[in-house]
């Protein structure tokens, strides 16, 4: 088994990286996502709801060859960045933690939707409100605390998920060794150079990263259940 050079070092760092902007993601763009989904029923939440469960039925790779379209230099939303901010998110670490929050997304936007809808909730919250609470209280103060299980467990699953992307990561991040190669893709890197052995390294390093994410979910499960 090979030592940790900075050759392996830095794939391993970027995935917790990635994993950790995707976290960060999570909370701040899909727990909105999947409250005004679960509380809005227009075109525009049917929209955006599909949109969020896109990476998840569609090919990631070809997801990604989109992404690339659109976020390029020449692309629609790329051009704009690059020429008026001097951005380029192509074949970027951001591109890379981009593509670990949208592999995740769908994962952490259903079960929360879900927990938002549930009947119990809505009643806990029509209390609050007739107690004089008002709604950023109430979200606060009743509705995160209730649902909180199911949102941790959602962002684990997110995270997992972003741990081991591969194909949007690939197509927008481009694999360019020390600069966007995660775990994942320089485990398929060492197998193409037949470098077997760091390749096994790095699988077992990603089985103790699925593990420890598995445990936390087995911890949040039985909490819930008394």
């Amino acid at each position: 088994m090979p030592e940790l050079s900075s050759e392996l070092w830095f794939p391993i760092a970027l995935t917790l990286k990635a994993c950790a902007g995707s976290l960060v993601l999570f909370i701040v763009a899909a727990l909105p996502l999947a409250y005004y989904c679960a509380r809005s029923s227009n075109v525009v939440s049917r929209v955006v709801l599909f949109a969020s469960t896109l990476p998840l039925i569609f090919p990631p790779v070809a997801l990604g060859y989109l992404l690339l379209l659109l976020l390029g230099i020449e692309g629609p939303l790329g051009a704009p960045l690059h020429e008026l901010f001097d951005v380029r998110i192509i074949f970027s670490q951001t591109a890379v933690v981009m593509a670990a929050f949208i592999a995740g997304l769908p994962l952490v936007v259903r079960p929360i939707k879900i927990a938002f809808e549930s009947r119990t909730l809505r009643e806990l919250e029509d209390v609050a409100r007739l107690c004089g609470a008002r709604a950023p209280t109430i979200f606060l103060t009743v509705t995160l605390p209730t649902v909180r299980n199911a949102v941790l467990s959602a962002f684990l699953l997110g995270t997992a998920r972003a741990s081991g992307e591969v194909g949007i990561t690939m197509m927008i991040g481009g694999n360019v060794a020390d600069r966007t190669n995660t775990l994942s893709l320089e485990i398929f890197n060492a197998v193409g150079r037949g470098d077997f052995d760091a390749a096994t390294f790095l699988c077992v390093i990603l089985a103790v990263l699925a593990l420890g994410l598995y445990c936390l979910l087995e911890i949040l499960r039985r909490k819930a259940q008394i």
